[in-house]
């Protein structure tokens, strides 16, 4: 079984930066591509950054140029490191596995519990 837990939300002012962490374990968590989503108060759940087997990216267009995803593999974690933060970033974010590409975000089956981001005018 697969375990994600997110760490590294919270409160910060638009214009600012924010490292989500992802940790990760489990014995088939090597052979998974991960990435992230995020769910705004109201809407549903989006999926804004994939990292693919290859190194390959992906980003929704709304966090293109802001947001950079990342791994450490010999810590077994995922990064999300946002910059320039805006008010509609807000939402609870979520590591999921397997994400590899944006073509495959129906298949997830990992999810972690979330972590909130809340960024203030």
């Amino acid at each position: 079984q697969v375990q994600l837990v997110e760490s590294g939300g919270g409160s910060v002012q638009t214009g600012g930066s924010l490292r989500l962490s992802c940790a990760a374990s489990g014995v088939m968590y090597a052979t998974y591509c991960m990435g992230w989503f995020r769910q705004p108060p109201g809407k549903e759940r989006e999926a804004i950054a994939a990292l693919d087997s290859d190194g390959s990216t992906t980003y929704a267009s709304s966090v293109k140029g802001r947001f950079t995803i990342s791994k450490d593999s010999a810590k077994n974690t995922l990064y999300l490191q946002m910059d320039n933060l805006k008010p509609e970033d807000t939402a609870m974010y979520y590591c999921a596995a397997p994400f590899c590409n944006f073509g495959y975000k129906d298949y997830v089956v990992y999810w972690g519990q979330g972590t909130q981001v809340t960024v203030s005018t």
